[in-house]
This record gives C-alpha cells, structure tokens and sequence, in this order.
C-alpha cells in the first residue's frame, strides 16, 4: 500500500492539508490515517465555533497572516458547499478601570492586522449590541463568526472522497521509521509505505513526532480542558451574539465568554484547567502515564510555578459553579446560577517547551521525510484552509 503522502490525524488541520496539496496536485495518491471512527471527534468537534477574525495575533505571526487569510477561504469554502454559517460580529469589553489599557492595546492590534471596521465604543454603545454587558469601554469586531466545525469537517471528507483520496478510520498509528526513499507508517492494523508524512495528530502530535526522530523532541502537548455551560433557552435573550472579556495578555487563553452557537443554543465558557489525560473531557478522567508525563516535564514545572495563582482560579472554577457564574457576571450581571446547565468540554493542545514557553504560534517542524505540525491551537479551525495551503507548499516542494 504505498502512497505518495500519508496524512495523519482527521481533524480539520489533516483534511484541509489533503484538500489544498489534491488542490494543486490531483494526481497525488494522499491517504488520511484517523484512529477514530469519524473525523472531527476531538479538538475540532469540541470546539465552539467561532470563526475568529485575527483580532488577537502578533501581527506577521503565523497565526495571524493564517488566521486573517483562513477567514476568507473558510468562509468561500462554506458559501461553495452550502454549509450554514453566521457572520454576527462580536464585542470585547474592559469591565475594570484596568483593562482600558489592554483595549487600547486589542484595538492597535486590529489595525496592524489589517480588520476593518473594528471600533471603540461607549458603554451606551456596547448596549446597542449587547443589552445586557456591563462594562467601561468596548470594541466592536465585525468580522467574527459561527459556523459548526463538525460540519466542515464532514464536507471536506466528502469532497476528498470525491478527488480520489482514501480515507481510513480506527487506525491508530504505532510507528513511523524513515527509510532512504519511503518512510515506513504503521498502525494497528497496517503498514503503509509513503514517500512524506504530514503529522496533524493535534493532541498527540509530539508522541506522533517522536516517532520519527532520533533525538527528544523540545516540545512537549500539555491538554488544557476547557469547560461550558449552557444557557436555559428562557434566558437566551441575555445573549444576541458573542460577547468577550478583555484577555489576560500573559495566558494564551481568551477568558470566559458567551457563544451564540450556529447549531442552537449559547454557550458560556470555557475555563482553562490542566486535563488529566490527553483527551480527558470529564473531570476525573486521568491516566496516569499522560498525567505523570505532564507533571514531569520540565517545561510544566515552569509553567505551573509561574501561572499557579492563575491555574488554581481556573481550577477552582472547574468545581464550583457560583464560581464560574461570578466571572460571567463580570460581562452580564443579570446572569444566576440557576442559568446555567453542564454543557460539553473540549480539550486544547497546548505546546510548552523545555523553557517553560507556552507557544503562542503555530508551529511546524520538518524534515526531509515528515512534515510535523507541532501546534496549533485556536484559531487553527477558523484558520486550517490557509494551515494547509502553507504546509502543502512545504509538501510539493520535495516533488
């Protein structure tokens, strides 16, 4: 069974990878390794589809020319494939005195990375948006949207189907060895022979790298679960849209939010704890191994001793739910506990280095042989048709 390009993982990083490389090579032979029965099961599937508009990112970073440049072609892809989508805008608050600093700092961010339309308000204005957000100052962001990842995701496999693509489910990969002209895949279940492999593993990304290198790889997945409520439907009109926080500058996450969702229903969330397993979505869901590899992990021990009183919040919130409605009450006063129904979970890969760096970019390594997409967090969704137009470019070069 042998194939010019193994891609393995079938989130939406993988499939869009296939999709752009069959794009400008339809007479490539691509096969997509998955080790679910499905696509989209975990970090794409989970999350909570917004389609962000790259209002956050260090201008000329990879995830900003990648976030702005995958919102367009997310939304073509979309408008192409009669898959539902909403562009509603959003609002960032600064409900501190505080935090008008960091607004300042969002809204010259905007500008650099080139949004149009985005703006300061006044609290009066904010309510004209959002009746219900208390705050000092405001920015509205016109472009950001909802849009259901899953269903994306599903189009892609369809289409890739139709190109010629094989698709293959509950293959766990086991190996990957190089060889001098083919490199060597295995699964459970099969060997594959491939000239390159594309690693988009997401939360087992690095365990995939590894595979094939013969030295430690200097990065290390760190899942970080973040939880939801849901809104009651009595009290959705709290929420006409997407309402944010002011993010902490220090911590790659953007702070409790509300989510208008383009399936139904708001969302509100999520916190940010450190997951007991790679794709532990429950509380108490740990192994052991995972756990101990992340506690061990140089790089973790940096970042805990630096973040602990922002962790132990995060955590606290996680099991107290009085907790976590006091930080929505931050943005909607009006918002009770009585509110709010367990919602879903999503967990992020989160790279960390040996330094303790948690990295803010995306970030690809490669060799020769295999393509390693090491991270890619959000706005990876929003961003994974321009993701995979960058590292087809990478793939077509050695051909």
């Amino acid at each position: 069974m042998q194939h010019d390009i193994v891609v393995i993982g079938g989130g939406i990083v993988g499939l869009a990878t296939a999709l752009r490389i069959k794009d400008q090579r339809p007479d490539m032979k691509i096969l997509v390794l998955e080790k679910e029965r499905e696509v989209a099961v975990h970090q794409t599937g989970n999350n909570s589809g917004v389609i962000h508009s790259g209002l956050y990112y260090k201008p000329g970073s990879l995830k900003a020319t990648n976030c702005i440049q995958g919102y367009h072609q997310l939304i073509d892809f979309c408008q192409q494939e009669n898959i539902p989508y909403e562009i509603t805008g959003k609002v960032v608050v600064a409900t501190k005195e505080e935090q008008r600093q960091q607004l300042d700092n969002l809204y010259v961010r905007g500008q650099q990375n080139g949004l149009e339309g985005v703006r300061k308000i006044s609290p009066a204005e904010v309510k004209e948006y959002e009746p219900y957000v208390a705050c000092v100052e405001g920015m509205w962001v016109p472009q950001t949207g909802i849009v259901d990842y899953k269903v994306v995701c599903q189009r892609m496999a369809d289409k890739l189907r139709t190109l010629g693509v094989d698709l293959q489910f509950g293959e766990k990969v086991t190996g990957v060895t190089k060889g001098h002209t083919l490199s060597i895949v295995k699964t459970e279940y099969n060997t594959y022979e491939t000239k390159l492999v594309i690693n988009c593993a997401g939360l087992y990304s690095d365990k995939v790298a590894q595979m094939s290198q013969d030295r430690p790889i200097d990065v290390r997945i760190v899942p970080f679960r973040g939880e939801y409520f849901k809104i009651r439907p009595e009290k959705h009109y709290l929420v006409k849209n997407l309402i944010y926080p002011v993010p902490d500058p220090n911590f790659p996450f953007l702070g409790v939010h509300f989510t208008r969702m383009m399936r139904g229903g708001i969302e509100a969330g999520p916190n940010a704890v450190l997951a007991f397993r790679r794709e532990g979505y429950k509380k108490m869901d740990i192994n052991a191994k995972e756990l101990w590899e992340t506690l061990t992990w140089g790089g973790f021990q940096k970042v805990a001793a630096k973040y602990w009183e922002t962790g132990l919040g995060e955590m606290y919130r996680s099991f107290s739910k009085a907790a976590f409605t006091k930080a929505l009450q931050e943005l909607i006063p009006d918002i009770q506990e009585s509110d709010l129904i367990e919602g879903g979970a999503g967990v992020r890969a989160q790279a960390c280095d040996r330094t303790g760096g948690l990295l803010d970019d995306f970030s690809i390594i490669e060799d020769e042989k295999v393509i390693n997409i090491l991270n890619a967090p959000s706005p990876a969704a929003t961003s994974s048709l321009s993701i995979g137009k960058t590292v087809a470019e990478m793939a077509l070069r050695r051909f």
